[in-house]
């Protein structure tokens, strides 16, 4: 082996040292910072802002940040901001207040660029498109001539 230096491949650790590095208290504390920033602000609405934007707003490192939404919510940061879009247009497109508005309006509402990341996002978490989810779960209202 020592003729061709050759050195045989060691195997890769699984666990990551930021990782280990953040204590359960610092896990709670930067998740409730995650939640007041993008749950009740709602800042997941906006589509320019960033981990790293999130990171600076509630004084987290990037890393600590990732193994935080990672280890809390099984997700990275794009998929957590992704969920929280579709789960708002979820409640929309059900809702009789938005009734009128359009899918690229919905879209643009909870933080999409455009329609069709809006459509494409909507169908990888749900299976199906967010007309065929309007359809689905349309509320009619009992007319007022049947009361």
């Amino acid at each position: 082996m020592a003729k061709y230096n050759i050195v045989p491949k060691k195997e890769k650790v699984t666990t990551r040292s930021y990782r280990n590095s953040v204590t359960p208290s610092v896990v709670e504390d930067i998740s409730k910072k995650i939640i007041m920033k993008l749950m009740i602000e709602q800042k997941y609405r906006d589509p320019k802002y960033s981990a790293r934007r999130l990171a600076n707003d509630i004084g987290a490192n990037m890393r600590h940040l990732s193994a935080v939404i990672n280890m809390r919510f099984q997700l990275n940061y794009a998929q957590l901001v992704g969920e929280m879009r579709i789960h708002e247009a979820k409640y929309m497109l059900q809702d009789s207040h938005f009734v009128d508005m359009t899918m690229e309006d919905i879209a643009i509402n909870v933080g999409f660029t455009n329609r069709q990341s809006f459509y494409a996002a909507f169908y990888r978490l749900c299976g199906i498109t967010p007309r065929e989810y309007k359809l689905a779960h349309m509320i009619i209202e009992p007319d007022a001539e049947d009361e």
